[in-house]
């Protein structure tokens, strides 16, 4: 005898199929990335409908046999997963779902793997269901096997803005609409729900959403700066924004004091995860209390730690909401004589060091990110961590064979340099000849903060002497070549600095920088004519300089920029002229060819007090130059 189901247990089977499938398709559309994948999986799985409810309806006394209910029990499972994997698609993160697109759609291609398999287990020719019906599923399990074994293609064009996003500081708009569009982020509201979005992630993952948040935040920050001028009008219509005019929008519990119930202003993590606004928990523990409030469970410390995602995020809703964003408080309400960082926030820098000191590498990755993130915070913040005994801990990390752990630490140090104290710190404590290799080989990031990190310890004359001997220009000529725009500028300024120091002129120039320098000058549209000149003007001044300088040509485009350029560009390249020009008749007539005379008698006139100084005393050597090639002889007076 087969076994089967009859009856009742195969109406309640078909019954949970059909109710699955009707469930799923009643979904709302997605409007992200995944638009495709999630309309596709939508649209098969809806195509199964007609095969349940013909089932459900048919015969009561119909047996269903025991071969047949294991593709219809697997189907029953995949659907339900099928199911949470479209509604998690729809309510995340748009900028975190397009960030992860390849982890989804592999998560949406193994789906329909599993959905095809176990299409695969049903007998169609053994159902009682009508030859119409048979078609059709036979159809769709043709249309599920089909795409198993080819994948949705992606979408370059997506991939390709959302790196230039990421990579440039001030990405150009027409990329933010093409992201805006793709990812249904038009409006304030849009942007207010994808903070809460986001949110929910950092809540979901346990207050540590990964390494991408910071890139997440980034574009949420543009793709807003950009709707603000673009289209700051388009949430509501007429009516609707007069509603809202007279109507105090809800706070999201998320961002209410759970003792308070009031927005928060300074939220901090207790031990067990909750968040609280600091003054409320502050008093709690005060009164001599050792359970966290919400969930009663016993505080392992008393340690307060910042919870700078959700106070972003609630920055963010008060400005789409136009609330008042809540007055700034200071880190603690009480501090010891003398110290500026509280004792709370002491305590979670000191646990960090730990992480960094003995943990494994996530953890460590994960410490040096929040210390990168405390260090740019506040001053006060820079101080405590350094005298905490950070850095010798950073710099070691400098080596991690883990570009994110690098690329962290690197930065760690940067917005740690920024005091001038820990300047001599970090060089003591060995850091040069690192951050040099981070330089040479780390990732783009980490190659731009650690050029950022050159430039700000060079500020201190002898580590110019130190950093142009570690070979740090060499590597900073090819940041100065190959990085994005704001690397370039980045390895320019340190350039610029290291320079002043005349050793390393001459490190520069045998490294091969004018070339390259006059690349990016005759770039009109590069951005980079600026510091282009302002690093040709200071090299101009050695002698090595001056003749690599001179062998490039750069007579021509220097007179246009004496003619047209910014006062600062016209009085670095009169500079670079005088140079040129001093004690070289062959430069001085290249210049007087190129018409050099008028374009400084008006410098002359309207440039710089330095700028009037140079044209002045290079036209007295274009004067001098003429009366040595025109000589009044004795015979014609």
């Amino acid at each position: 005898m087969i076994m089967g189901l009859t009856g009742d247990s195969k109406g309640e089977l078909l019954s949970q199929l059909a109710e699955l499938v009707k469930e799923i398709s009643g979904l709302p559309d997605c409007k992200n990335s995944c638009k495709k994948m999630h309309g596709n999986l939508v649209r098969r799985i809806k195509l199964l409908t007609p095969l349940f409810e013909e089932l459900r309806d048919g015969n009561e006394e119909t047996m269903i046999k025991i071969e047949e209910i294991k593709g219809f029990e697997l189907l029953k499972v995949a659907l339900g997963t099928a199911k949470e994997l479209l509604q998690s698609v729809n309510d995340g993160s748009k900028l975190y779902q397009a960030l992860q697109k390849d982890q989804i759609t592999g998560k949406f291609q193994l789906m329909t793997e599993t959905i095809e398999a176990a299409l695969n287990e049903i007998p169609y020719d053994k159902l009682d269901i009508s030859e119409e019906v048979r078609e059709q599923i036979e159809l769709v399990h043709t249309q599920f096997r089909r795409a198993s074994r080819r994948p949705d293609s992606p979408d370059l064009q997506l991939d390709q803005d959302l790196a230039i996003a990421q990579k440039e500081k001030d990405p150009d708009p027409a990329i933010l609409k093409r992201l805006s569009d793709k990812l249904q982020l038009r409006t304030i509201n849009d942007l207010t729900k994808e903070s809460l979005a986001l949110h929910e992630l950092v809540i979901a993952s346990g207050g540590d959403p990964g390494e991408c948040f910071e890139k997440i935040s980034s574009l949420l920050k543009k793709l807003k700066d950009y709707v603000l001028i673009e289209n700051p009008e388009a949430d509501t219509s007429e009516s609707e924004k007069d509603m809202m005019k007279h109507r105090s929008p809800v706070i999201p519990d998320d961002f209410r004091c759970p003792i308070s119930l009031e927005l928060m202003k300074d939220p901090v993590i207790v031990s067990t995860g909750q968040t609280y606004e600091r003054s409320c928990i502050q008093k709690w523990l005060d009164a001599g209390h050792k359970t966290c409030p919400k969930t009663q469970q016993t505080l392992l410390h008393t340690a307060l730690t910042p919870n700078y995602v959700l106070k972003s995020l609630i920055a963010l809703w008060c400005e789409s909401n136009g609330v008042e964003l809540p007055k700034k408080q200071g880190t603690c309400s009480s501090r010891k004589p003398g110290s500026s960082v509280s004792d709370c926030d002491r305590a979670a820098i000191i646990a960090l060091l730990e992480k960094l000191a003995n943990g494994n590498s996530e953890q460590q990755r994960a410490a040096a990110g929040e210390l990168r993130l405390l260090a740019k915070r506040n001053a006060d913040n820079r101080v405590c961590i350094a005298e905490a005994g950070a850095i010798p801990l950073l710099v070691e990390l400098l080596s991690s064979t883990d570009s994110r752990t690098q690329e962290h630490a690197v930065t760690a140090l940067l917005n740690l340099s920024i005091n001038e104290s820990n300047k001599g710190t970090i060089v003591n404590a060995g850091a040069i000849p690192d951050i040099v290799d981070v330089l040479k080989n780390g990732s783009m990031e980490a190659r731009e903060n650690a050029a950022a990190t050159l430039f700000s310890l060079s500020v201190i004359d002898e580590n110019k002497v130190a950093i142009g001997a570690a070979g740090a220009i060499p590597a900073l000529i090819q940041l100065l070549c190959e990085g994005s725009p704001r690397g370039k500028k980045d390895a320019a300024t340190a350039i610029f600095n290291l320079s002043i120091y005349q050793g390393n002129k001459a490190r520069a120039v045998r490294a091969g920088i004018v070339p390259p320098l006059m690349r990016l000058l005759k770039d009109a549209g590069g951005g980079m004519v600026d510091e282009a000149l302002a690093i040709l003007a200071i090299l101009a001044s050695h002698q090595e300089g001056k003749v690599a300088i001179g062998q490039a040509g750069p007579i021509p485009v220097l007179m246009e920029v004496i003619r047209t350029g910014s006062p600062r560009n016209r009085e670095n390249s009169a500079a670079i002229l005088w140079s040129l020009c001093t004690g070289d008749s062959e430069q001085l007539k290249v210049a007087k060819d190129y018409g050099a005379e008028e374009a400084l008698k008006d410098l002359s006139e309207s440039g710089t007090d330095r700028a009037k100084r140079k044209a002045g005393t290079i036209l007295e050597l274009l004067q001098r130059l003429e009366v040595n090639e025109n000589p009044i002889s004795l015979s014609s007076l």
